[in-house]
């Protein structure tokens, strides 16, 4: 029988990394819900082609909407609307995997609804762990939820790690675990320019084709930091284990070192439908629709320690590691505040990681014991970040 499948943020470039791989294997998956914040025109078009029995999307106005687009079309999908709807199709009893790919605080609880429902997890959304990764991955224990990393980065790690690894466990004789990080747009640029970056440089990767939130935290390396913060629960591992270093052709996606001095490595070209096809498949393989690697073509593959005063985000993501309990939740939101603004040209490119570093120092740090502590934490950061920052641009 076909896979069903939920796929939580379908118009998004994950979600639509993850259809196209769909279409191209019809005999092993079935969409059984597709959901969108409110990009109705690309959302039609998705149920269109797939048929899923439900549409998501954010409001009774964009549920009209989407009716509107699809009347006349002879499909078997219902529209609903709400954050509790998007909980409803992440855990229906008829879902075998979750593609948790909403971008944001917004995906931790449609994912943790998938966790609690014991479904397969494919998590592209980093929040679910940034924000709460303990209580996280103590849910995906306590209801025999699976686990499995889309990140390009974690993807690799989890390929790599040894034969029957289950996230949240630590693996026998691993000694530490390398992310890599392509370095963004802003590499090489002179840092007394960085004051002047645009949105549109922000968003244009060299290496990879992500959403505009994305690509600015990969800029800033906020993005990278996020990872490690992942990694640090994904793997189970300690904070001194977790190495970053700029590996400027995004080949080798990230390695595993053994105690033994072998050090694992996954490699392919820098397209998310690898990842995706691996969490689909696991621990099998299908085909994906991408190109394949030519190292003779490539050539070489080259690597640099991270500038700390380039990208001090990094710093930031270990620091909030080590204070614990919310600190990696108000990091994010401060973030969120920080890159939003920016895209909305209310804040410079220069000002998001200092904004960020602001709303942590003046943040009292709690235990992060149950999922309203955490997102009240969500709240009071994303505040004191709309605060700080008018006063930075008044």
């Amino acid at each position: 029988m076909n896979k069903r499948i939920t796929i939580l943020g379908s118009t998004g470039s994950i979600g639509k990394s993850t259809l196209n791989l769909l279409g191209v294997h019809p005999d092993k998956f079935e969409v059984f819900a597709l959901t969108a914040k409110s990009k109705i025109d690309v959302l039609s078009t998705q149920c269109q082609q797939f048929n899923p029995n439900f549409a998501v999307v954010e409001s009774e106005y964009h549920a009209n909407q989407l009716q509107q687009k699809l009347a006349g079309a002879k499909l078997r999908t219902k529209i609903l609307h709400g954050a509790a709807a998007l909980q409803e199709v992440a855990s229906a009893a008829e879902v075998d995997y979750v593609m948790a790919s909403i971008v944001g605080a917004a995906g931790l609880l449609p994912t943790l609804a998938a966790a609690r429902a014991g479904k397969r997890i494919l998590l592209a959304n980093k929040e679910a762990l940034v924000m709460s990764g303990a209580l996280f991955m103590k849910t995906i224990a306590e209801f025999g939820a699976e686990l499995l990393p889309v990140d390009s980065e974690h993807n690799a790690l989890f390929q790599c790690m040894p034969p029957g690894y289950k996230t949240g466990d630590t693996a026998a004789n691993v000694d530490k675990i390398v992310l890599t990080a392509s370095g963004g747009p802003f590499r090489s640029l002179p840092l007394e320019k960085f004051g002047s970056i645009t949105p549109e440089q922000a968003i244009a990767h060299p290496n990879w084709s992500m959403g505009a939130k994305i690509s600015v935290d990969s800029a800033t390396m906020m993005n990278k930091g996020c990872e490690v913060i992942e990694a640090f629960w994904l793997f189970n591992l300690k904070m001194a284990q977790i190495d970053v270093i700029i590996h400027p052709q995004s080949i080798i996606h990230s390695m595993v070192c053994y105690k033994d001095g072998s050090m694992l490595a996954q490699l392919g070209s820098p397209d998310m439908q690898i990842p995706i096809a691996a969490t689909l498949a696991w621990p099998d393989r299908i085909n994906a629709p991408v190109k394949k690697l030519d190292l003779v073509d490539i050539g070489k593959l080259t690597f640099e320690s991270v500038d700390a005063t380039r990208f001090p985000a990094l710093g930031l993501a270990y620091a909030a590691i080590q204070a614990g309990g919310t600190a990696s939740t108000v990091l994010n939101a401060a973030n969120e505040v920080a890159v939003e603004a920016f895209l909305a040209r209310r804040l410079t490119f220069s000002a998001i990681v200092p904004l960020v570093n602001e709303v942590l120092e003046r943040t009292n740090i709690e235990p992060a014991s149950s999922y309203d502590v955490i997102l009240e934490a969500d709240r009071r950061a994303r505040e004191l970040a709309n605060e700080n920052m008018s006063a930075m641009t008044d």
